[in-house]
């Protein structure tokens, strides 16, 4: 029986993207050229998410405008969901609107209750061009949200408003990352 490398375990942890940086804050490029390079990213990508210990990471996370996003998260029943989708297009979203926790590894240490639909459905392909369908859940749903949003140039708190949205930026304004950056 052959196993498959953990993903990530080739690969080699990026620079972290921190909110303000343009590359967050605008639609990413669809991914055309399926090879090496896109295998390498994803493999990257991986890496970093572990090293950050994160549940998702996006291109635009390590600098790339590329359409691509990995995720390594469980749902609200504890089921792990791992892969990644490249050109992922978010087709469902429905179902119980949640307010939750959420985070991003862009905004290091800062959470703030935001509202995401309670299933997911993303289509795309895999980093070798095949079709792929992945459906979410709870937790999982929220991740998929997320990184589909930031593919689109968004970052949770352009989904907050009011005093959460105030708190949250204002929270990110103080940090050492934060300091001097547009939100």
């Amino acid at each position: 029986m052959r196993h498959r490398p953990i993903p990530g375990s080739s690969g080699t942890v990026r620079a972290m993207t921190l909110l303000g940086a343009r590359v967050l804050h605008a639609p990413c490029e669809t991914v055309t050229d399926f090879g090496p390079d896109l295998a390498r990213l994803v493999e990257d990508m991986f890496a970093t998410m572990y090293a950050a210990q994160g549940v998702g990471l996006a291109a635009s996370q390590v600098g790339e405008s590329l359409r691509v996003f990995v995720y390594d998260c469980p749902d609200d029943e504890d089921v792990r969901h791992l892969g990644h989708v490249v050109n992922p297009r978010l087709v469902e979203a429905d179902g119980p609107l949640v307010r939750g926790p959420e985070g991003c590894l862009s905004l290091p240490g800062l959470e703030a209750g935001t509202p995401r639909f309670d299933h997911a459905v993303v289509e795309g392909f895999t980093m070798t061009g095949e079709p792929v369908t992945v459906t979410g859940t709870g937790f999982f749903a929220r991740c998929l949200q997320h990184e589909c949003d930031h593919l689109d140039g968004l970052v949770y708190t352009d989904r907050l408003t009011g005093w959460r949205r105030a708190r949250v930026l204002r929270r990110a304004s103080r940090t050492p990352w934060g300091s001097g950056r547009d939100a």
